[in-house]
């Protein structure tokens, strides 16, 4: 033990000396510079198709770089830019001693300036995925993209241990965020490539862009086609886990989602593990202390046997913590998944106009509630992702506890028979409790109720039979109904708080009970959510506005090229030969007139 101390501090010591010459917090205020640049030139590129004057005073609005509502473009690009600011968001939230020297009114301003300067940061990755000049773009991109790379990788170079884990504690923490960088940087090689293969190659010009996408065209196509007279037999998987669907596609506010989360858990339950490692250092300590105190003979038994119990209750929290650690883990990576195929299953039902499955004060909603519910529905799902881990975590932990000294630790000290007895008894009471509730059903269906009125009736009628024996039987079964009440209320309380804990982190269904809905936000930001892409990415609605669209283009270019005609047309009659045809046409309605009129002929002036 003493070794291991020495040798702790001695790697303490040695740590404390290396300081890294790269501060990313600096560095993070320092990239504003070559963010507000590259949305400066991509900005001047692009333009509206319909200018408006302040467009003139502020170039920045006429950047569209980022579409959540129905762009299915470049979705896992956005999604990987997206895991790129883990780590600054991790830098936001590491400034928090900062909040300290800032009033208490002011706090919620500080962080909306450190959310805009994270986001003003990381923006150049976004709008060099989604602009129209490629190569621009990408050139950009990868510049930028590069710089925050090398920045990154000499911080972790130079110093690549910390305080808390240790060794490569700095490469536990960064390596997500370098990944999406090192992708990021890949995919930008790969735009620019492709772009000049294809103006190379091909010399391809600007294009019309249609806003139908080509799975919405295939799903509106399938609805048009007859359904087949037999369904083909899915397999294991897709019947239990999940079943591809070609039609569909999830937008990039939910791949984008899906990604940020993953990586979020990850740092989270790195940070979590900072935290039990600065705890689990205290105990041991005050576990050492407590050894010395016993070795000085000077120590009552009360003493030296509570002693012993945190020494018990220390090692057992330790290996149950560790152990809930990765299954917590894995119900909150489940449950993002899970939320991407209940996405997919409240769209598909709201696109076939099936309303039943939302709750009846959320049939309807505002269209600002929606507009809202969508602008907050990710920061709002990754943040009850993490906090659910939390809940998650701590829930199974307490009951991991209870199980170990409830079973494992009495069938160690050899006391299991007597655990065996224990259990056996509560078993015993609770069945018989059960029992009594069964039989109470049972009475009623074969005493208190008439008998079926036809012989293909499931159940007997609603309707009494001896009613003076089932008021005794009511009245006698009254006061014990009181307390198996009792219980039955601690049962309720228990199941409400377990699955409370266990949805904690599911905002696609509510945890409040029926009638109070609405007090659940994040249920409530759900189904703005999914009413927003309902009205804008629905592809029947998105397929008949192509068709109207396409139509109107192609009565518009009829009836210019009709105009052209008509143009030449007029020009070659009117214009060339002006003079020689107005003099055809009056000799002709002359020769016209005097058909008509004979007798005008002699009074014409001889010629």
């Amino acid at each position: 033990m003493a070794t291991r101390m020495v040798s702790t501090e001695s790697w303490q010591l040695k740590n404390e000396t290396c300081r890294s010459s790269v501060d990313l917090d600096l560095f993070l205020h320092y990239s504003l510079l070559p963010s507000v640049a590259i949305i400066m030139v991509l900005s001047c590129l692009e333009k509206r198709a319909r200018g408006h004057q302040v467009d003139e005073r502020f170039p920045l609005l006429n950047r569209r770089p980022l579409d959540f509502v129905g762009a299915f473009d470049n979705r896992w690009s956005l999604g990987f830019a997206f895991g790129a600011t883990a780590n600054k968001v991790m830098i936001m939230f590491s400034e928090g001693d900062f909040l300290l020297y800032v009033p208490q009114w002011a706090q919620a301003f500080v962080l909306l300036i450190g959310a805009f300067e994270v986001g003003l940061s990381s923006y150049p990755f976004f709008a060099c995925l989604s602009t129209c000049f490629q190569i621009t773009g990408a050139t950009l991109g990868f510049l930028y993209t590069g710089f925050w790379l090398v920045i990154m990788v000499m911080h972790i170079v130079q110093c690549p241990h910390g305080q808390i884990i240790g060794h490569y504690e700095k490469i536990m923490f960064y390596w997500p965020s370098l990944l999406c960088l090192v992708f990021l940087l890949s995919r930008f090689v790969h735009i620019f490539v492709k772009t000049l293969w294809i103006r190379f190659r091909l010399h391809l010009l600007n294009e019309e862009t249609s806003f139908l996408e080509v799975h919405q065209a295939q799903y509106v196509q399938q609805l048009l086609r007859k359904p087949p007279l037999q369904q083909s037999q899915k397999s294991w998987i897709q019947r239990k886990v999940y079943d591809w669907d070609p039609y569909f596609r999830f937008p990039t506010r939910m791949i984008s989602m899906a990604v940020l989360a993953t990586i979020c858990l990850y740092i989270f339950v790195v940070i979590e593990y900072y935290v039990y490692s600065l705890v689990l250092r205290t105990l041991k300590t005050l576990e050492e202390n407590f050894e010395m105190l016993i070795a000085s003979n000077s120590t009552s038994k009360v003493v030296v046997s509570g002693v012993q119990h945190g020494k018990e209750l220390i090692g057992i929290t330790e290996g149950v913590w560790v152990v809930t650690t990765f299954t917590s883990c894995l119900i909150c990576v489940s449950y993002v998944f899970h939320i991407l195929a209940c996405y997919r299953k409240h769209m598909k039902r709201l696109w076939a106009g099936e309303k039943q499955f939302l709750p009846l004060g959320f049939s309807k909603l505002s269209s600002s509630q929606s507009v809202a519910a969508i602008a907050r529905y990710s920061g709002w799902q990754i943040a009850y992702i993490l906090w659910g881990q939390l809940v998650i975590h701590t829930v199974q932990c307490l009951f991991g506890v209870m199980f170990m000294y409830s079973f494992v630790l009495p069938i160690k000290k050899g006391q299991g028979i007597e655990m065996v007895k224990t259990l056996g008894t509560g078993i015993l009471t609770l069945a018989v409790v059960i029992g009594l509730m069964l039989l109470q059903v049972v009475t009623a269906a074969s005493f208190f109720l008439q008998p079926k009125i036809s012989q293909d009736d499931k159940e007997k009628p609603l309707a009494l039979d001896n009613r003076k024996v089932f008021h005794n039987f009511n009245y006698f079964l009254f006061f014990y109904n009181v307390l198996l009440g009792l219980g039955a209320c601690l049962f309720r309380l228990l199941c409400s708080v377990i699955v409370g804990a266990w949805l904690i982190a599911r905002i696609d269904r509510t945890i409040m009970p029926k009638g109070y809905e609405a007090a659940d936000m994040g249920f409530r930001t759900w189904i703005g959510m999914l009413f927003m892409d309902h009205y804008h990415t629905n592809p029947t609605l998105v397929c008949f506005c192509h068709i109207l669209v396409v139509r109107n283009r192609e009565r518009q270019q009829q009836q210019q090229q009709q105009q052209q005609r008509t143009t030449n047309y007029y020009h070659f009659s009117n214009v060339a030969d002006f003079r020689v045809l107005n003099k055809a046409r009056t000799r002709w309605l002359l020769l016209y007139t005097l058909l008509n009129n004979p007798s005008l002929s002699a009074l014409r002036k001889p010629q």
